[in-house]
């Protein structure tokens, strides 16, 4: 199956490069319109679709954590023709009434679904703190610190691998914590206020979906839970996003209070399992030390190679050297669908030796590049640049995904389903990528040749292979998977993005190339998974 996706996808991929033409990116603020609609499908069996991470949740573990806790998560919900449930329903009604200018507008902001809304949200999240620390005064470079989140520099320092890792968190729980609600709506088969009472208004698009517990208020509940982790210093604006989600769906007659509290309660505790998940899984030592850096250096120096360096003023350490395989442990950040077995079967071949004439053909190409940039290609460079400031490579493959995931009308659960594969084979993109960077810990084209001008900024790890096409190159193929008759796009712009890297001269062609095919394999990982998960 891996193959089969990965030949696919490979077949035309650099020819197609030299045809396409740049765009500009999507306004990255979480208030983008979203067309509400309701779902082309129900997916009631969604509770029975195969868990991401067996180890973490199965139904079995959530139910037996809901039913069986005291107190209990939440309770069964009174019967629609008691009057506590008809006094629910009255106070609707009374709200409704009485709805501000301010409350409809929240309620259109989340009507065009959660997990596009929250998706939005955590984008815009992941540009904001997606800023290196500057030198203190004795030009050290202080660390981001999650105990102490506001200090400078704040944390986190979103770069490409934590952001990957953020929407792999975020995205994967959110699937787990719906597919929970599924489980509980069915169970129940409690109707949504509006079906229950006519007078109700409907300022939601309605469906026949059951509606305790309420998935907005699950989605609300597991969302901010996990922000708050990643992103500790946003706590307030976090809370108060969830808080909207949850209202907008009383306001809206969606969902009663007692429908939102028992959402509320799963989606907490489906977070807490990713949360436990996130604090065992490698990131917290991905950084190293500074014996741990110089011996990547003394490494690569034995071999007879020149080792990279950073090519700021001062010195910056490498981000996150240990966020693949470490050599004396064989241990990085976990991964979702590989092993640490599959990471190393799978690593790249060796680039060309620094001392060699491929090397010095290879690096008077960026050189080529540098000094003869068209505007076309320029575009092309700023359009996939996603540095510093923006919601980093995994976050514009999120901005490609929605615009498809929004016009296939999925459910809430298929549309955390489709994110969740997306960012689950990027996050496995970035422990592969920098397994395989600090591995052979290979010098930029810059460091080869200082005569080379760049035309996008150099990062601040090694060369081999091209973070971008490894991401790309395994986003596409799990879009290809999800939406097959634009297969074609997804791999032109894999292409592009991965080709924009040599245009910008900070990449050798090698690192695209190898890049783009080491992402399209790991792609297949998630393929494979998706193809088991009876989701289809």
């Amino acid at each position: 199956m891996i193959a089969q996706y990965v030949y696919r996808l490979t077949q035309t991929a650099f020819v197609a490069s030299l045809l396409l033409l740049a765009s500009c990116n999507k306004d990255l603020s979480d208030g983008e319109p979203l067309v509400p609609q309701a779902p082309a499908a129900l997916d009631e069996d969604a509770a029975d679709w195969a868990p991401v991470d067996a180890s973490v949740m199965t139904m079995e573990k959530i139910t037996g954590i809901v039913e069986n806790s005291t107190p209990k998560v939440f309770n069964p919900p009174a019967d629609v023709n008691s009057d506590a449930y008809k006094a629910e329903l009255t106070a609707i009604k009374d709200l409704q009434k009485n709805l501000t200018k301010e409350q409809r507008d929240v309620i259109e902001y989340w009507s065009g679904g959660g997990v596009l809304r929250w998706n939005q949200i955590l984008r815009g999240m992941v540009a904001r703190f997606n800023l290196p620390p500057e030198p203190n005064a004795v030009g050290v470079y202080p660390a981001p610190d999650a105990e102490n989140p506001f200090s400078d520099p704040m944390f986190p320092f979103a770069n490409p691998p934590y952001a990957a890792r953020a929407y792999s968190y975020v995205s994967v729980a959110q699937y787990e914590a719906l597919k929970a609600a599924w489980h509980y709506m069915y169970q129940y088969n409690r109707p949504a206020p509006y079906k229950n009472d006519p007078s109700i208004q409907s300022l939601m698009p309605e469906t026949d979906l059951p509606a305790y517990p309420s998935r907005d208020a699950v989605m609300s509940g597991v969302s901010a839970e996990m922000l708050k982790l990643l992103f500790p210093a946003a706590v307030e604006e976090i809370t108060k996003k969830a808080a909207e989600q949850r209202n907008a769906a009383l306001w809206s007659g969606k969902a009663t209070a007692s429908d939102i509290a028992a959402g509320l309660a799963l989606g907490k505790s489906v977070a807490n399992l990713y949360i436990a998940r996130a604090r065992g899984d490698g990131m917290g030592t991905a950084g190293g030390n500074k014996a741990l850096w110089q011996a990547l250096v003394d490494s690569c120096t034995k071999r007879g190679e020149l080792a990279w360096k950073s090519l700021e003023t001062p010195a910056r350490p490498p981000m996150l050297p240990f966020f693949g395989l470490r050599k004396d442990a064989n241990k990085g950040t976990r991964a979702w669908c590989m092993t640490d077995a599959d990471l190393v079967q799978c690593r790249p071949v060796p680039p060309p030796l620094t001392s060699s004439a491929e090397m010095k053909k290879e690096t008077e190409e960026v050189k080529w590049y540098s000094e003869n940039l068209t505007r076309e290609r320029l575009a092309i460079v700023h359009k996939w640049a996603d540095g510093a400031g923006t919601y980093t490579p995994p976050g514009h493959w999120n901005d490609i995904a929605a615009e498809y995931v929004q016009e296939a009308r999925y459910s809430e659960v298929r549309a955390a389903r489709a994110f969740a594969l997306l960012n689950m084979t990027m996050h496995d993109a970035a422990v592969a990528c920098w397994d395989t960077k600090f591995f052979y810990f290979n010098p930029r084209p810059s460091q080869m040749d200082p005569s080379i001008k760049t035309g996008t900024g150099v990062p601040n790890f090694p060369a081999f292979t091209s973070g971008h096409s490894t991401f790309s190159g395994s986003a596409a193929a799990v879009l290809a998977y999800l939406f097959p008759q634009q297969a074609q796009y997804f791999l032109l712009q894999a292409t592009e993005a991965s080709y924009s890297r040599l245009y910008g001269a900070i990449h050798y062609r090698s690192d695209a190339e190898m890049g783009l095919k080491h992402g399209q394999v790991i792609g297949g990982f998630t393929i494979n998974f998706a193809t088991t998960d009876g989701a289809d």
